[in-house]
């Protein structure tokens, strides 16, 4: 990943009370990552909608929770009709898995992973997208702004022409397929949607059990594998406290499209996202959507 030199931005000396007020949605905020950035924006006065499947924080000042199974398009397109995407300050994009060794398929047909981890994104983001933030009450000098979650600036550009792992599948090959599709989820929506802004973020390897659908639930090769991250890697409770500034930064507000490594530093989009390759990649995504049963909303 190269540094991208035209984003500077700086940490306010006390952010403790930056998301007082704010309306947030966190998709896929019941574990991981997304849940530790939904208890801490909570904590500093955010008003946090949880999206997800087993919800641990019931009773939690500042949370509510829309139980979705969100390896299906048609709750992920039920989750974009139940946001109050008019209100909203701030949407995070957490959710996923790591694609199995063996290939896996949705109720819809759709391979796992690609649907847990990049598909429902997109369902939910064209949903929301239009609405997003008309009706808001926060500063005004701030866009409603939208981050997603995954591995942007690290090279891949993903198989459009093979994006259900029809033809061929690799767990390996078929996890990078929903890393290009966040990174370009990103790039696109700049385009489509320039009354809001769009940040991609790269957290590098996180202690979460994201793993699990690769390595197997509670499985020997998991616990092993967590404990080794764990040992060289930043929890998910101390990536939630250093990454927090930024998601209210002003400074990255006329930068819309940027990428965050780890350390919320901006790095480069990977190369090879051209415009052509990236509406080849939506066109594809959108045909797969439309083949399990569900219309994306129009841009």
């Amino acid at each position: 990943m190269k540094f991208d030199q035209r984003v500077k931005w700086h940490r306010a000396d006390d952010a403790s009370h930056a998301f007082q007020g704010w309306r947030v949605a966190v998709i896929g905020g019941t574990g991981g990552i997304g849940r530790a950035l939904s208890r801490l924006l909570a904590s500093r006065g955010a008003h946090v909608i949880v999206v997800g499947q087993t919800f641990r924080d019931a009773g939690t000042p500042g949370i509510e929770f829309i139980k979705a199974d969100l390896s299906l398009m048609r709750e992920a397109q039920r989750v974009a009709t139940l946001l109050p995407a008019e209100t909203l300050d701030l949407v995070i994009f957490t959710t996923g898995i790591f694609a199995a060794p063996e290939r896996q398929v949705t109720a819809e047909g759709i391979e796992r992973d690609l649907a847990v981890s990049y598909l429902n994104r997109l369902v939910i983001l064209r949903g929301i997208a239009p609405r997003l933030g008309v009706e808001r009450a926060g500063d005004a000098r701030m866009k409603p702004r939208v981050f997603i979650v995954g591995y942007p600036g690290g090279g891949q550009i993903g198989t459009p022409d093979d994006l259900n792992a029809e033809t061929s599948y690799k767990a390996m090959s078929a996890h990078m397929n929903t890393v290009a599709g966040n990174e370009m989820l990103v790039l696109d929506a700049v385009k489509r949607y320039p009354q809001a802004t769009f940040f991609g973020l790269n957290p590098g390897l996180i202690k979460t059990n994201i793993r699990d659908n690769f390595f197997g639930k509670d499985s020997l090769k998991s616990r092993i594998a967590e404990t080794l991250i764990g040992w060289l890697s930043p929890s998910a409770d101390a990536y939630a406290q250093h990454i927090a500034p930024l998601l209210a930064s002003r400074d990255i507000e006329a930068h819309s499209g940027a990428m965050f490594n780890r350390k919320a530093r901006a790095i480069l989009p990977s190369p090879g996202l051209t415009d052509t390759h990236i509406r080849q990649f939506m066109a594809a995504s959108e045909a797969l959507v439309s083949r399990a049963g569900t219309r994306i909303a129009a841009p």
